[in-house]
C-alpha cells in the first residue's frame, strides 16, 4: 500500500458545493470533478473523497440504510495559529459547531461543511 496520500470519504449532498467550500476555505486543490457523482480534493497528503448520493459510494446498504453525511468524525488540520483562522473564516461564512475549547495538548474548534460533516482545526499547545 502506498503511504504518500491518506484518502478519506465524505458523503455529501452537493458535490459542487462542497468544492467550493474545500477549495476556498481550506485551500484544497480540485483533482476531479463528476458531479452531481463525485468530485475528490487534495491538501498535502489528504486527498478528500467528496461523494454524492449518485455515486458508487451513495448506493444503499444490504439492509437498505442510505450513506449520509454528518456524524462526528472528521478530518483534523493543524493550524499556527487558530484564532486567526477561525476570524478569517468566519468572515468567509465558514459555520462553527463549538467555540475554541482548549484541552492540555492545544486548541480546537469544529467547521461544519454544507453538508454536516466536521472539519477540526487544531492548533497545539
Amino acid at each position: 500500500m502506498s503511504e504518500a496520500l491518506v484518502n478519506v470519504r465524505y458523503m455529501v449532498d452537493d458535490v459542487e458545493a462542497s468544492v467550493r467550500w474545500y477549495t476556498e476555505s481550506f485551500g484544497f486543490t480540485l483533482l476531479t470533478a463528476h458531479p452531481p457523482a463525485f468530485a475528490d480534493v487534495k491538501l498535502g497528503a489528504l486527498r478528500l473523497l467528496l461523494s454524492g448520493r449518485t455515486s458508487s459510494a451513495g448506493r444503499p446498504m444490504p439492509d437498505g440504510e442510505l450513506p449520509r453525511p454528518g456524524g462526528w468524525n472528521r478530518i483534523h488540520l493543524v493550524v499556527g495559529d487558530l484564532a486567526q483562522e477561525v476570524a478569517r473564516l468566519t468572515a468567509a461564512g465558514v459555520n462553527f459547531r463549538n467555540d475554541i475549547v482548549t484541552g492540555p495538548g492545544g486548541s480546537q474548534i469544529l467547521a461544519v461543511d454544507p453538508s454536516g460533516n466536521l472539519v477540526e482545526l487544531f492548533q497545539p499547545a
